[in-house]
């Protein structure tokens, strides 16, 4: 049965993408089989990992528009044991079904449960039936964000939709992995001093390696790549390396159910 993440923050600009992309590369690196799910209409994974995709090709919105099955949209990446289920720009967020449990539904269904070893979602940023679906279908889930005030303040709101949805009884297994700083410079007071703040609020320990900020990972989304095979020394390479290794380590240690 396949681990489910979803790389989550309420705020855009957080870095859930270059996360879930970076991470899902790393994981797969290490012998797992690892699908990649990218829920959020920019379509920025498949950019990442140079896949092409159109208008008009299946994608993961198809279920939510008219129903239709998951696996058409599939797509192999170059990179070995890495699939992408890609997004659909044209979909309308508000539109179509607004059942909270389709995807989840629709993962046991396929057996692709069964099929991969981990499932990441990458989730769009509002608060609407993709987010909820991506909530509803995984047991994890990760925080990127960039370690200033405001971003602070993303984290706090998801973590208030996460504990709704944990302890109304809808999803009382979801979890919440950690907390992983983006775009992190030492240097700068502001991000010391956030992390700190975020580390009393939520616990130091769910509070991961920092990303350090790197022009790097940009070049790689524009190369297509993955920043560890474009850059592989880059600091991001090294950074979003051990963020899945943290990612594993989470999993055997199994951290509490969401306060």
């Amino acid at each position: 049965m396949a681990q489910i993440l979803a790389v989550s923050n309420r705020k855009g600009g957080s870095g859930k993408t270059a996360s879930a992309v970076n991470i899902a590369a790393n994981l797969a690196a290490t012998g797992q089989r690892v699908l990649l799910i990218d829920l959020d209409t920019q379509c920025h994974c498949a950019l990442g990992l140079g896949v092409a995709t159109g208008r008009l090709s299946p994608s993961v919105h198809d279920l939510f528009s008219k129903g239709a099955p998951l696996r058409p949209a599939l797509q192999a990446t170059a990179w070995p044991g890495l699939w992408l289920l890609p997004a659909n720009p044209l979909f309308a967020h508000g539109s179509g079904s607004q059942n909270a449990l389709l995807l989840h539904l629709a993962l046991q269904h396929e057996g692709l449960c069964d099929e991969f070893d981990i499932i990441v979602l990458d989730t769009p940023p509002s608060l609407d039936v993709l987010l909820l679906n991506a909530l509803h279908a995984a047991q994890w889930v990760l925080v990127p964000f960039v370690p200033h005030f405001l971003a602070a303040e993303g984290v706090r709101q998801l973590a208030r939709t996460l504990f709704r949805i944990a302890s109304s009884g809808q999803h009382p297994g979801l979890r919440l992995l950690g907390l992983l700083p983006v775009m992190y410079d030492q240097r700068v007071g502001m991000h010391r001093r956030t992390l700190d703040e975020i580390g009393q609020q939520f616990g130091a320990l769910r509070v991961l390696p920092p990303i350090r900020n790197d022009i790097r990972l940009a070049e790689s989304f524009a190369a297509g790549q993955p920043v560890g095979v474009y850059a592989r020394q880059s600091r991001a390479a090294q950074d979003y390396m051990q963020a899945a290794e943290s990612v594993l380590a989470c999993w055997h240690t199994a951290p509490a159910a969401m306060p």
